[in-house]
């Protein structure tokens, strides 16, 4: 086996599927069982107006990624899944993930059309 650069990105992708999954797992520890909803559906750094509406939606949003990435490490330390499943399930996990927030932070924060109200 030829160290080269395919052999490099592959071990980037498995190595940072262990910080994946724990910050996932633990935001939907703490949406779900602690009730902290600072990290729900946050939009350049704001929660939103009512963020225990949107704390559902996220929760199961970091725990399906999170879980996903779970098993997928189990899998592929107990050689259960080649390369190219695990490598896609990683890739299309990490980018669902950043697809999903993105629509719930931006639900949970309407587009105000006309002027803006300013802030007393």
């Amino acid at each position: 086996m030829v160290f080269d650069i395919s052999i490099a990105i592959t071990w980037m992708l498995f190595l940072a599927l262990f910080p994946m999954a724990f910050i996932w797992l633990r935001r939907a520890w703490r949406i779900f069982i602690k009730h902290d909803y600072s990290e729900v559906a946050l939009k350049s750094g704001e929660s939103p107006p009512n963020p225990k509406k949107w704390a559902p939606a996220t929760g199961i949003v970091n725990l399906a990624a999170g879980g996903t990435a779970l098993v997928t490490i189990v899998c592929v330390v107990l050689a259960l899944f080649p390369y190219k499943t695990w490598s896609s399930i990683a890739g299309v996990t990490l980018w669902m993930k950043i697809f999903a927030d993105f629509i719930v932070s931006r639900q949970a924060h309407p587009f105000e059309l006309g002027r803006k109200k300013e802030k007393e």
